[in-house]
């Protein structure tokens, strides 16, 4: 995951089979706790490897699914000097195991948070990590740090990924973690960078293809680097995606796809699987951010007051129990997320970019306009959930639930 004002993640929610109590929840409320970082090690120039010290008391709340994410959040000080809160979320880079939770960061240009980690956060640093959270998992039986083996193994499974940059992070969770555990799956991951140099992971990868050669097949693709076979040279385009997904991958053998990377590249591939006639319900994305800046981004923190003369909104939201109020402009166009932050700084949120699901809320009553929506299932819109961050009222009164 990288650093955005928008948090990539998740888009079709995966939900493990029979219901089994030790799994962690893919939608869980979401609750940060100070953790202690244990070690940080440079993967590359531009990136760290940030692991954190989970103690025994807290487990329970950092049990999670290979692929799920944390969101981070430190007080750090702008060009000004000025002290604001920022909150950054990224994927968790390791399989399921109890005392630690480990997240890659990758320097983003400009990007406040990523520059700091990358040029001052060191062993020792105490910092709000929130709960697991994010569903860009598989639908195959997976569990936990309660029962990390107990992964479906009664007939062969064959998984794809497809992942530019950091966006490496969730899928070697996964991949890990389903090789591991089941000696029937076959695992092709397709990893798009820049240049060698800029590749996360790479001793890691090159382990898991030394552990698992005939079941796991690695296929480095770099834009600025020339390689020895031209479909992996240069940036991956409709015609190279076509041949990888045709002569070197048979997308009819596939139970189901990781996507992980920036818009762009993300559509591309679904767009290429939709032609194929690939089952939607097998293919799961996660993105960096929408990658269309035309589109709306979810307002957080925006100074917003109320309007005594002229029209407002009347927001009602449920969190944790207690009912809040909010009056909102009309003339403000703003977010239910934004708006309850004004009298509620507690109200969840990670991305504010319609991608990760967090301010994720079941509307009770009212209607809303939401702007994007990357997050949540169709039967989640169905039943009534909206993302808060994406939300403006569009009725006279609004009633939005975040512990549904």
């Amino acid at each position: 995951m990288t650093e955005t004002s928008a948090f990539a993640t998740a888009a079709t929610p995966g939900a493990p089979s029979d219901g089994d109590a030790a799994v962690p929840e893919a939608r869980r409320r979401a609750a940060f706790h100070t953790l202690k970082v244990s070690e940080v090690r440079r993967l590359t120039a531009d990136a760290i490897e940030v692991t954190f010290a989970v103690p025994s008391d807290l487990e329970g709340e950092y049990d999670y699914l290979p692929g799920q994410y944390v969101a981070l959040r430190k007080e750090l000080a702008d060009a000004e000097g000025n002290l604001h809160e920022v909150r950054r979320s990224y994927s968790i880079c390791a399989e399921p195991r109890p005392g630690e939770i480990k997240v890659a960061i990758k320097r983003d240009l400009g990007g406040l948070f990523s520059t700091w980690a990358n040029e001052s956060l060191a062993a020792g640093e105490e910092m709000d990590v929130m709960s697991p959270s994010g569903a860009f998992i598989s639908k195959h039986k997976m569990t936990g740090l309660n029962d990390p083996g107990s992964i479906d193994t009664d007939r062969d499974h064959v998984f794809v990924a497809v992942a530019a940059g950091s966006g490496i992070t969730p899928v070697l969770a996964i991949a890990r973690t389903v090789l591991a555990a089941n000696e029937n799956v076959h695992f092709d991951l397709v990893y798009a960078n820049k240049a060698a140099m800029d590749v996360m992971f790479l001793e890691e990868l090159a382990d898991l293809k030394d552990r698992y050669p005939a079941r796991f097949a690695l296929h480095h693709v770099l834009s600025r680097e020339q390689r020895i076979s031209p479909l992996l040279s240069g940036r991956i385009d409709s015609e190279k995606l076509t041949t990888l997904l045709g002569s070197v991958i048979r997308t009819d053998q596939v139970d189901e796809w990781f996507l992980c990377g920036p818009f762009e590249l993300v559509q591309l591939v679904r767009d290429n699987l939709a032609a194929q006639d690939v089952d939607p319900e097998k293919v799961r994305f996660e993105l960096f951010t929408t990658g269309q800046p035309t589109r709306p981004e979810g307002h957080v923190g925006r100074p917003v007051v109320e309007d005594a003369g002229g029209q407002n909104f009347e927001i009602e939201f449920r969190l944790d129990g207690l009912q809040g109020q909010v009056k909102s402009p009309v003339s403000a166009r703003e977010t239910i997320l934004n708006a309850a932050l004004r009298v509620r700084p507690d109200v969840p949120f990670a991305c504010a970019g319609g991608v990760c699901g967090t301010c994720r809320a079941k509307l009770v009553s009212g209607t809303v306009e939401m702007d994007e929506n990357y997050a949540l299932e169709p039967d989640e819109v169905a039943a009534g959930f909206v993302l808060t961050c994406q939300s403006h009222p569009t009725s006279d009164a609004v009633s939005v639930d975040f512990d549904a």
